[in-house]
C-alpha cells in the first residue's frame, strides 16, 4: 500500500478497536472506547467520520446500524510509524535507536531477554 492516512493518537485509540472487533458497528464502537476513555459518545462519533473521511475506515449500512471495517492493516499502518519514527529521531539506525533505549533503561531486562531471543532466532 502506499501512504497511509495520518491518524491522531485519539484516532489510532479507535481504530485499534475496530482492527481487533471488525466488522463492528457504531455503537460496539462506542461501548468499548467508553470502558477506556473519557471520552463522550459525540467525540467518538466524530473521531469515527473522520477516519472514514480520511479512507482508515468504511461502512456498510446494515438496516439502521453502521457497520465498520478498516481499510488500512494494523501492522502496515504500525510499520510505517516506526519506521518513520526510526527515519526522524536515528536516521534509520536501529542500533543506535536500542542504545539510547538500553542506556536510558527504557527496555526491562525481560525486553531485553526478547530482544536475545529475536536476534537469535534470526540469525539462525
Amino acid at each position: 500500500m502506499g501512504k497511509l492516512p495520518q491518524i491522531s493518537e485519539a484516532e489510532f485509540e479507535v481504530m485499534k478497536i475496530v482492527w481487533k472487533y471488525a466488522p463492528i458497528s457504531t455503537n460496539e464502537i462506542t461501548e468499548k472506547l467508553l470502558q477506556t476513555t473519557s471520552w463522550s459518545p459525540k467525540t467518538i462519533q466524530t473521531l469515527i467520520k473522520r477516519l472514514v473521511t480520511k479512507g482508515a475506515l468504511t461502512y456498510e449500512k446494515q438496516s439502521r446500524v453502521f457497520v465498520y471495517t478498516p481499510l488500512i492493516k494494523e501492522n502496515e499502518y504500525i510499520d510505517q510509524k516506526s519506521s518513520s519514527f526510526l527515519n526522524r529521531y536515528y536516521n534509520g539506525d536501529i542500533t543506535a535507536m536500542l542504545s539510547a533505549y538500553i542506556e536510558n533503561d527504557r527496555l526491562s531486562e525481560t525486553e531485553i531477554d526478547s530482544l536475545r531471543s529475536l536476534l537469535s532466532k534470526k540469525s539462525r
